[in-house]
């Protein structure tokens, strides 16, 4: 699981045990609940999505993440069959929670952020990064001040659009 995803994991962690009290409490509404839970909590976890590259697993740890804070939200329930009380299913939680789950948030702004760069011009760096491909060798550059070699790509070596 890439770093940036465990970290944003840990923050949003961090913002929710402060709160956690308050989203179980009986005093509250539960809209004001999910208020709290998409203002506090989701953005610190959120921040920065449009740059991840998400794999199933991480898709799994992220809708974990956001079904315990529901589970805190609405509670526990209680069987109709043995009267007992028990969690929440996931089905359950996505009926009651009218939102989307976490990960449909992420992809709409890596798609948001595909059509911004979609729309620059195509001599720009940023747009030759996200479209182009690099061909043939990667050229040497000058000795930098330490001695090192430079590296980094130059842009004229790249097909944009091909």
């Amino acid at each position: 699981m890439p770093e940036e995803i465990k970290s944003r994991l840990k923050s949003g962690n961090a913002f929710y045990h402060p709160v956690q009290n308050l989203l179980s409490s009986s005093l509250l509404p539960k809209n004001t609940k999910i208020k709290i839970c998409r203002t506090i909590i989701l953005p610190v976890v959120l921040y920065g999505c449009e740059t991840w590259s998400i794999t199933l697993k991480e898709e799994r740890r992220l809708r974990m993440f956001q079904n315990r804070v529901l589970r805190r939200i609405f509670g526990a329930k209680r069987d109709e069959v043995t009267w007992e009380w028990r969690k929440l299913h996931n089905e359950e939680l996505n009926d009651l929670y009218s939102s989307p789950n976490i990960v449909r948030p992420i992809k709409i702004e890596k798609n948001e952020m595909g059509e911004a760069c979609s729309t620059y011009k195509k001599r720009r760096a940023v747009y030759r990064v996200l479209v182009g491909k690099p061909e043939g060798k990667r050229p040497l550059e000058d000795l930098g001040v330490d001695g090192r070699i430079i590296l980094r790509w130059i842009f004229r070596n790249w097909n944009v659009g091909a």
